[in-house]
């Protein structure tokens, strides 16, 4: 396909490609590494990775080259560039908040503000006028599918409309957003395509009459449907900050269409008219539009009429006239009002609709006033009140005496309430408000009752929701909450359908799937508003307190504190800067609301005096506003929420109306049931900036848009499921290839064989899900499959081919074999002829040779016999295929006959479905008509019984509310005496404390005296300070001066600064314009270069058009010379015809002459006979007879003549048309091709003349660039000057400081004495003041009690448990007072105890210290490991997307490639088959015409043998003449005259003869058209069959399709959940793996610490060895503590064995080594004699020692489990260690104990050795386990790795599946596409073939015609022929009994009359001969 330019409206819809594409964008994006970078500018900045530091990364802005560090976390990935302003954003790889930023910005600046975003359609507002609403746009868009074409709002609107139709499901578009983004437009485009679209053909047809030159052509209904907008906007929309044309009201428009998808009607229902907008506006903002429409277009009769005043008199208008840039209020006004005549309002109704609109603005000037002494309102000026009543038709007096002194019903009195200023203002308002309110709803019912005019209920509908945005102002009221309440409301419906929906579908199919939550769970924010009770909502406390006498705005928010003060969504604003002030988390943000008069807008009261005036005006359009006056909120129910006086009163009025807040909660619910009902299409409209500026679009404020709509939670769910689905029949057939001999022979059930087949190809579970129908992939699987099928086939066919090629190759080495031989035989005799060519015998026998005839005639006889075999063979190959023929004939008669009878049945059976299908569709029309009134009765039953249900409930929630109140009543009254129980005892506490006071009162007596003699120290001291604060100002005089000489220096610094600045900003501002105009220059340039491009490419589509115009032309001019030789025949044709006619015309002629000779002859002889009559009169008949033959000839001659002729110039015409069409074309394109030659030659031209701009702007960016760099430095130097005074400055500057400070110290020193004086004076009398004080706060604390009930009940509470609490404490002190005395005791003994607990305390403060600083870093690591994981996961998302796109793409082209290859051959194959059916048909035909020429050649024939015949007749008539003057040779004439009649005889019967051949062969045509009419017949039929047969697989692959890619998307999402439990397998084993290496560690640790700790030991042995040197002196004492050693040894080898049948065996080797060294320095401290055994034994121990410590150092793996018994163990060995010391001490007596000491040593030795064996088995088993566990770890560790390799192998695989399955749909799809193509190309044949069969009836029908004329002249010639014998019988009859006279008179004439008879006889012959000839010739 050749490119088109594209249109100036469709820049604003496609994406250039070209510059996407771009391959120096794409190796910019790889070559630096772009990523995103949070910015506050621009939210997010484009820069490049330059260095990576652990969690920090350096990045360099693309923008200015900065260079910034930015954790690694908070960095987003950047797409390539040709992801760059994609269409849907689910197509990016890096989904980011960052790229779908970045997208939408791209998109918007280059004026595309259309984008879909998964499901629905993102709308940036351009805040100007875009080319893309026309009529060819909505054309474009027209039955398109939303992939065909760009993102549009007509786009969705087209799929929800299609969807409607063919789902007949109903739908809706919701367009939501902000105030100002755009929804009220996208909402009339939405309309006005569906106007297009969807309009009737009525409605189209007068359209087109009557509005032939309008854009749009509309019906009736779909005009006022569009022209329903202005009316509304007018009275409805206004000028806000964010909008021009904002809409203050919500609305829902549905348009009904019937069953064939025209509009019927429509129905508009609106939702919260902000009513106050009437009254005050702020200062920018406008009210209605209409306010404004009316005053400037209003003409004079009609200004005079609603009396209307300039815009500044009215105080309703608050800002005056505020005017709208691009409109004008005039030309608005006659807008509405043409829309109006539109809809149908007449000029009466009009004209009153403007006066209430002039009331409401003349309500706000009527002014009142106080009264001097009084509070009555009054009115001095009533000007503006007569306007008003004129304009309502109500009298003055009666409004003012309502409106100043209203009469008011206060129980069952009437009685006259004077009213305040305030009151009558409020009043004036609210009628105002109400007036306005109710016109905006008459308007609305009179366009609804105008588009709903057929009362006809449609098909199905769509909906259209155009609602107010989310709204948080600086002061949100009422209207703001109910607002934010829907959008709450549609923004649950939002994600219910975007996310919970769509999960649904995977859990209908019983696939295991995690739902996605997408964290805005907005339930909890509307049962906070809607809830009825259990605890109330917030509109149902507001409904509740409007009830209640004497509540205000402040008792219903504490009331709401108080219920809902611990909802999660509700809050109290910080600073309180209102009672009436309280808080709501929305979805979009906390918004604080305040609640004044938010109890009168709920009750929305009106003053009922002036309502009843009204319902009783002279103005029948005003009563029928206030028709329903008893419905209003009067003033007596206001006078009862303010007076307390009549609370019964208020009980009589309940459910008399209903709030504004339960009528608007209903309509929601209605709408959001509607909505529920149908499929939602949605439409987020987003506001670019707030200052409502086209091309700025501010990224913080998008961002946070794009949030609360969810647009990435939204694209993640669409990406994370299971698109791919394939049925269990259809995968089994495709994929079986590839497990073949996984699924067993026979019968199986396609589930079962589908999941045999996966487990043969060993899938990843993640990948796919089984469902209940079909297989759900993840995307790439199928794809991968599909490779896999495609290397399957490959590896057949090679197979094949190889097989083939071989069998090709051996038959070729034979060919070559045998053309060796050959060659070799040629060689041998060119060799013979070499050698005997010249030998003489050899001459003399080559010329001898051929003259001997014997050789010859052996050669020809051998010539002969070859010639007889081959005509025998083909003799019997002729009669073989004449058997065979004449064998298929017979079947294919029979097949023909059986079709014939097949086909009669068939048509049979057809006519009577076809007669039950118009029953039955009959029936079926009725029958929903009576279901549509059936269903509407239904609804409006529902309707009453739910509204009866609602008042049910309410009364009964009423009720239980009362019975509420009062229980609650009852229950305070009990906890007030509670409380006053409780405030006694206070009282009492209170008193005891008084006395408490009393007592620090003495004592601050006390301290008075101490400070009044400090007072006169200080008094002292002042005197010295003074002095020195005099030195001080001295000091600071000049100090002063210093800086003001400073600060002149400073200023001139300055002034020179902001001059260098200014020129700085100078140069800064041009070196930016330069910039700008280079970057528009570039801009410029890669346009002019797209555009040359652009027309390159129309240049070459222009050569390629020229050349198929002279193709064209080509086959124009061959039909021509076609159409010249068929008129050239047609010509010849006629000039045949012409003879023909001329010849019988002269025929005609002779027998007329030849009629009326007769006629004289017969009248002169046979006057006289009867018989004579009879003939005469039969001759007249025969004679009209062949008259109207003749004339009924000539009438068909010319009849076909002119139709020849008509053919004939329209043939010519055509080819005329033809050509001037085709000379027209080459002309015009000859004329675009010089137009872009001139234009490419500009083009180049402006391109070197932009080339040149740059350049000189290039030089001159240097030169400014210089300069920048030389005031650079210069500012520099100055900076550097400024900072050096600043420096001096501040150096003085504090100096002075100091000084001052100084001086001010010594000045607050003597202040504060003084002070000091005066607070000691005081504060006795504030202690006094305080005990006075706390009395009165006794009697306060009784009236406050009752205001805080609620926080009572939680402080009794508490009470409660601390006065438990202090009875348990109580109860504590007295056992620890007991307990004191026996402490006291044991103080001394616990000192000891004390000191070593705070020791261990301290240590275990610094062990928690440690472990807090240990949890805080973890944390933190925590944290960034958390954002570390949530990057990576999102790196490992896009780089999957990354690579599953690269993959699919790879795959499609490769598979594109086979299938177009495959699809080649299907075309060649189908063309092929076309082909033979067209040359079979164009057989027929040329049978049907060579039929028709023999036909044509036998009626010229018949018509010669009719001339013939006709010469006859003339030469018999002249022998009847010669008979009658031939009297005498009669008897020779008759016998002659026998003869030739006998010969006519003949000739007749043969004539007969040929004439029935020619009927059995017209017959023989006419049963071959009709066979071939049959045929065609029953070829149609099967074609039609196989068409819906294609057509039906092409639906059932489709929903085949559709099952797979949803059993794809289920098992997507099982593969999903096995990926996200084995990522936690895996995330616990990394942690075990953490833990297991923690453990390690530690066990290290241990380790060392033991190493560490036997060291210490070995140096105390070493003590111990110094020690015994000098214990030999007690022996004695030794001894005797030897047996105490011995017996704790003992116990301690006791508790040692407990402890190792408990613990490992390492801990109880290392207990009895301990156990060991005690006894070893036992037995040292005894040997003290024995030095040199000891020293042996030491040598012994050392070693054994130095073996213990090896096999401590091997037992590592030991350690780690037995650290914290180990810190038992060293807690036992310091226990040992100071028992040591003790027998240290005890050692110099125990000398005369070494004796007993030694033998014990010996028993020792041997004990020691035994011990040490038995440490040496445990040990060493307790290793060998350890080993095999750490083997067994080891193993599973291993065998993990695997698993987690061959998981991350079959990923890989399943991925290339599902992308192959991706492919296959994509495919399939493509192969649809193509059927449908293909199906259309032959029905166009089917159409042709259709045409060519009625040409081919025409001719066949025009050939019958042709031989019944035939048939008809041959009966006549026959007739006549009869009719001539019978003459001439007669006249033979009438002569032979005539008279002799008669025949005498001339004897001349026999003579003659023999020639003419001879002659005759001579032409009948030659005649004759001529007949047999021409038969025997045919």
């Amino acid at each position: 396909m050749s490119k088109k330019a594209p249109s100036e409206d469709e820049k604003f819809l496609f994406v250039d490609k070209d510059l996407l594409n771009s391959p120096m964008a794409q190796a910019d994006w790889s070559a630096k590494k772009l990523v995103w970078i949070p910015s506050e500018r621009h939210g997010f900045e484009a820069a490049s990775v330059k260095e990576e530091h652990g969690d920090e990364v350096l990045v360099e802005l693309a923008d200015n080259g900065k260079k910034v560090t930015v954790n690694k976390d908070d960095i987003q990935k950047m797409n390539p560039p040709k992801f760059s302003k994609v269409e849907d954003m689910a197509e990016l790889t890096c989904l980011n908040e960052a790229s779908v930023l970045h997208n939408i910005r791209e998109r918007y600046f280059s004026g595309l503000i259309y984008t879909y975003s998964g499901l629905f359609c993102v709308v940036v507002n351009p805040y100007k006028m875009l080319p893309i609403y026309s009529e060819k746009i909505i054309d474009m868009y027209k039955g398109k599918k939303r992939h065909e074409v760009p993102p549009h709002i007509y786009s969705i609107t087209d799929n929800a409309y299609r969807n409607m139709m063919q789902d007949r499901e109903d739908q809706s578009i919701l367009c939501t957003g902000e105030s100002g983004a755009g929804k009220t437009e996208n909402t009339k485009k939405v309309i006005q395509y569906l106007a297009v679209v969807a309009s009737s053909h009525k409605g189209k047809k007068d359209s087109n009459a009557q509005q032939s030159g309008s854009q749009f052509a509309y019906g009736e209904l779909e005009k006022q449907l569009l022209q329903a907008n202005p009316i509304l906007e007018a009275f409805g929309n206004a000028k806000t900050v964010k909008n021009d044309n904002s809409s203050r009201f919500g609305k829902f428009i549905r348009i009904n269409f019937d069953v064939t998808g025209y509009i019927v009607g429509a129905n508009i229902e609106t939702y919260l008219l902000e009513k106050s907008r009437c009254i005050r506006q702020a200062k920018i903002e406008r009210a209605f539009h209409i306010f404004y429409y009316m005053i400037a277009g209003a003409k004079d009769k009609l200004r005079e009429e609603l009396l209307l005043e300039p815009f500044t008199s009215y105080r309703f208008l608050s800002a005056g006239h505020v005017q709208i840039p691009g409109q004008q209020d005039d030309e608005m006004y006659e807008e509405t009002m043409e829309a109006m005549s539109i809809m149908g309002l007449t000029e009466e109704e009009r004209i009153d609709i403007l006066k209430v609109c002039s009331t409401v603005m003349q309500l706000g000037n009527i002014e009142f006033k106080k009264e001097r002494n009084q509070e009555q309102a009054t009115m001095p000026d009533n000007t503006a009140a007569q306007k008003v009543c004129h304009l309502q038709g109500i009298n003055v007096t009666d409004f003012t005496r309502a409106i100043l002194t209203p009469r008011i019903k206060v129980g069952r009195e009437v009685v006259q309430k004077a009213q305040t200023k305030e009151q009558a203002d409020f009043a004036i308002e609210a009628l105002a408000k109400a007036m306005f309110e109710r016109l905006f709803l008459w308007i609305l019912g009179r366009v609804n009752k105008a588009l709903d005019k057929t009362k006809r209920q449609g098909a199905s509908f769509l909906g259209i929701l155009d609602i107010a945005g989310f709204e948080i102002f600086e002061d949100n009221s009422f209207e703001q909450l109910c607002i934010n309440y829907t959008n709450e409301k549609l923004q649950q419906l939002f994600n219910h359908t975007m996310f919970i929906l769509e999960q649904e579908e995977y859990q209908r199919e019983g696939i295991e799937w995690n739902f996605i939550d997408f964290g805005l769970d907005l339930q909890p924010c509307i049962e906070l508003i809607e809830r009825p009770n259990n605890p109330p909502g917030i509109l149902a406390l507001l409904d509740e307190e409007c009830w209640f006498p004497k509540a205000t705005d402040v008792s219903f928010v504490e009331k709401l504190m108080n219920t809902q003060g611990n909802h999660i969504k509700f809050a109290k604003p910080k600073q309180l800067k209102d009672k009436t002030e309280f808080s709501i988390l929305h979805y979009a943000g906390k918004v604080d609301y305040n609640a004044t008069a938010w109890l009168t807008k709920n009750m929305d009261p009106l003053n009922d005096n002036v309502t009843s005036l009204l319902n009783n005006s002279s103005s029948s359009f005003v009563q029928d506003l206030w028709k329903d006056t008893d419905r209003v909120v009067g003033l007596d129910t206001i006078a009862k929420m303010t007076d307390s006086s009549m609370p019964s009163a208020s009980k009589t009025k309940k459910g008399m109306f209903r709030t504004v807040g339960q009528l608007y909660k209903e309509s929601l619910a209605k709408l959001m049931t509607t909505l529920h009902n149908t499929q939602p299409n949605f439409v987020r409209c987003i506001i670019p900036n707030h200052e409502k500026r086209a091309g700025k679009l501010d990224a913080h404020l998008v961002l946070e848009q794009l949030r609360c709509n969810g647009v990435l939670e939204g694209i993640r769910i669409c990406r994370q499921g299971f698109p791919n689905r394939i049925v269990f029949q259809e995968f089994r057939q495709r994929y079986e290839i590839l497990a073949a001999n996984a699924i067993p022979k026979g019968f199986m059930d396609g589930k079962q064989a589908c999941c045999l087949m996966i487990k043969h190809l060993d899938l990843d579970p993640n990948l796919y899900r089984i469902g209940q129908s079909k297989i759900f992939f993840r995307t790439g699987v199928l794809a991968q499959l599909e490779e896999e099928r495609d290397m399957k086939i490959t590896v057949i066919i090679i197979a094949f081919q190889a097989q083939a090629r071989g069998f090709l190759a051996r038959k070729a080495f034979a060919k070559r074999q045998q053309q060796l031989t050959a060659m070799k035989v040629i060689q041998r005799n060119c060799a013979a002829y070499l050698k005997l060519r010249n030998w003489q015998w050899w001459r003399l026998f080559t010329k001898v040779k051929p003259l001997l005839q014997v050789t010859r005639q052996e050669e020809e006889m051998s010539l002969k016999e070859e010639e007889l075999q081959r005509s025998k063979e083909n003799a019997a190959k002729y009669e073989s295929e004449l058997k065979e023929i004449t064998l298929k004939h017979t079947s294919i008669l029979e097949e023909r006959n059986t079709l014939q009878e097949q086909l009669q049945a068939e048509t049979e059976l057809y006519a009577e479905a076809e007669e039950m299908r118009v029953r039955l569709a009959s029936k079926k029309q009725e029958l929903e008509e009576i279901l549509h009134e059936m269903e509407a009765r239904l609804d409006d039953e529902e309707e009453r019984t739910q509204s009866l249900l609602v008042e049910k409930k309410k009364m009964q929630q009423q009720m239980q509310e009362l019975e509420e109140h009062l229980e609650e009543e009852e229950d305070a009254r009990q906890k007030l005496q509670l409380e006053k129980v409780t405030c006694e005892g206070k009282i009492k506490k209170l008193e005891d404390d008084i006395l408490v006071m009393e007592d620090q009162n003495n004592k601050l007596l006390k301290e008075r005296k101490l400070m009044e003699e400090r007072i006169a120290d200080f008094s002292t001291n002042l005197a010295e300070e003074e002095e020195k604060s005099k030195n001080l100002t001295k000091l600071k005089n000049k100090h002063e001066s210093m800086i003001s000489e400073l600060e002149v220096r400073l200023k001139k610094e300055e002034k020179s600064r902001q001059e260098l600045d200014k020129a700085k900003r100078k140069l800064e501002a041009e070196s930016n314009d330069l910039q700008e105009q280079i970057a528009d220059l570039q801009a410029q340039i890669a346009d002019l270069k797209a555009q040359l491009a652009k027309k390159e490419e129309e240049l070459q589509n222009a050569l390629a058009r020229l050349e198929d115009e002279t193709a064209q032309k080509n086959n124009a001019l061959k039909k021509i010379r076609e159409l010249e030789g068929h008129i050239s025949d047609l010509q010849e044709d006629l000039d045949s015809e012409r003879a023909a006619r001329n010849k019988a015309e002269k025929i005609k002629r002779d027998l007329g002459e030849e009629l009326e000779a007769l006629k004289s002859e017969l009248e002169d002889t046979l006057d006289t006979t009867a018989t004579q009559q009879e003939l005469r009169a039969k001759r007249e008949q025969e004679v009209t007879l062949l008259k109207r033959a003749i004339e009924d000839e000539n009438r068909t001659h010319e009849s076909q003549i002119q139709e020849m002729r008509q053919k004939h110039t329209q043939a010519v015409e055509e080819l005329t048309e033809q050509l001037e069409q085709s000379k027209r074309v080459k002309s015009n394109l000859e004329k675009a091709k010089q137009a872009l030659e001139k234009e490419t030659s500009e083009l180049t031209m402006e391109v070197r003349s932009l080339a040149q701009a740059k350049q000189d702007g290039e030089h001159k960016r240097k030169k400014l660039e210089g300069q920048v760099a030389d005031l650079q430095s210069r500012f520099t130097d100055s900076e550097k000057q400024k900072a050096e005074l600043g420096e001096r400055c501040s150096k003085i500057t504090i100096e002075l400081e100091s000084v001052t400070n100084l001086l001010n110290e010594a000045e607050g020193k003597n202040i504060k004495l003084s002070k000091d004086v005066s607070s000691l004076t005081s504060q006795l009398q504030d202690s006094q003041e305080l005990l006075a004080e706390e009395t009165r706060q006794k009697l306060q604390f009784s009236t406050k009690l009752r205001q805080a009930e609620d926080d009572k009940n939680s402080l009794q509470e508490q009470l409660e448990e601390e006065m438990e609490a202090k009875r348990n404490v109580e109860r504590h002190v007295s056992t620890l007072n007991i307990q004191l005395s026996d402490s006291k005791k044991k103080m001394d003994e616990m000192a000891g105890n004390i000191e070593l607990l705070e020791e261990s305390k301290k240590r275990l403060q610094r062990d928690l210290e440690a472990a807090n600083t240990q949890f805080e870093e973890k944390a933190s690591a925590y944290d960034k490991l958390e954002k570390t994981k949530n990057r990576l996961q999102q790196e490992l998302e896009d780089t999957l997307m990354d690579l599953d796109n690269q993959r699919q793409n790879v795959s499609n082209l490769e598979k594109k490639q086979k299938k177009f290859d495959q699809m080649l051959a299907e075309e060649k194959s189908i063309s092929s088959k076309y082909a033979e059916e067209r040359d079979r048909a164009e057989a027929e035909a040329r049978e049907k015409e060579t039929k028709a020429l023999s036909l044509g050649r036998a009626l010229e024939e018949a018509q010669d043998s009719r001339e013939e015949l006709e010469r006859a007749n003339k030469a018999l008539r002249m022998e009847m003449e010669d008979l009658i003057s031939s009297k005498d040779d009669v008897g020779k004439n008759v016998h002659e005259l026998e003869k030739s009649k006998r010969g006519l005889e003949a000739q007749v019967e043969e004539m007969k003869t040929q004439l029935e051949e020619l009927e059995d062969e017209l017959q023989a045509a006419e049963d071959a058209k009709l066979r071939l009419e049959v045929n065609m017949q029953a070829l149609k039929a099967q074609f039609e069959r196989d068409l819906q047969g294609r057509d039906e697989m092409g639906e059932e692959k489709k929903r085949q399709l559709v099952k797979q890619v949803r059993e794809l998307e289920t098992e997507l999402e099982d593969e999903r959940k096995q990926r996200a439990l084995a990522l936690a397998a895996k995330k616990k084993m990394e942690t075990d793996m953490k833990d297991l290496e923690g453990q390690i560690e530690t066990v290290n640790k241990g380790r060392d610490e033991a190493i560490k700790q036997l060291r210490k030991l070995q140096a105390q042995m070493k003590d111990y060895q110094r020690e015994l040197e000098d214990a030999r002196a007690a022996r004695e004492e030794v001894l005797t503590t030897a047996k105490e050693s011995e017996k704790k040894a003992k116990s301690l080898e006791a508790e040692l064995m407990q402890l190792q049948e408990d613990l490992a065996a390492a801990e109880r080797a290392r207990k009895q080594a301990e156990a060991e060294r005690d006894e070893l320095s036992d037995e040292l401290a005894s040997n003290s004699s024995g030095k040199s055994a000891l020293a042996d034994e030491k040598r012994r121990l050392e070693a054994k020692i130095s073996q213990l410590e090896e096999e401590l150092e091997e037992e590592q793996g030991n350690m780690e489990i037995l650290n914290d018994r180990l810190r038992k163990s060293t807690q036992q060995v310091d226990q040992l260690n100071n028992e040591l010391q003790a027998e240290r001490s005890t050692s110099h007596k125990n000398e005369s104990a070494r004796q007993q000491m030694e033998r014990q040593n010996k028993e020792l030795k041997s004990k020691l050795q035994e011990m040490e064996n038995q440490v040496k088995s445990k040990f060493k088993s307790s290793i060998t386990a350890l080993e095999a566990k750490v083997a067994q770890l080891e193993e599973q560790l291993e065998q993990e790795s695997r698993e987690k390799q061959a998981n991350a192998k079959s990923m890989r695989q399943k991925d290339k599946k599902l992308k192959d399955l991706i492919m296959q749909v994509e495919e399939e799809r493509k192969q649809a596409e193509q059927y449908k193509d293909q199906a259309e190309k032959s029905n166009t044949r089917m159409k042709q073939l259709k045409r060519q069969l009625e040409e081919s009836e025409e001719e066949s029908q025009r050939a019958t015609a042709a031989r019944r004329k035939l048939q008809r002249e041959l009966d006549e010639a026959t007739e006549t022929n009869d009719a001539m014998s019978r003459e001439v019988n007669s006249l033979k009859s009438k002569l032979r009994r005539g008279n002799e006279p008669s025949f005498s008179s001339a004897p001349r004439r026999i003579g003659g009359g023999r020639r003419m008879v001879e002659d005759t006889l001579e032409e009948d012959t030659d005649s004759q001969n001529d007949f047999n000839g021409t038969k025997s010739a045919d």
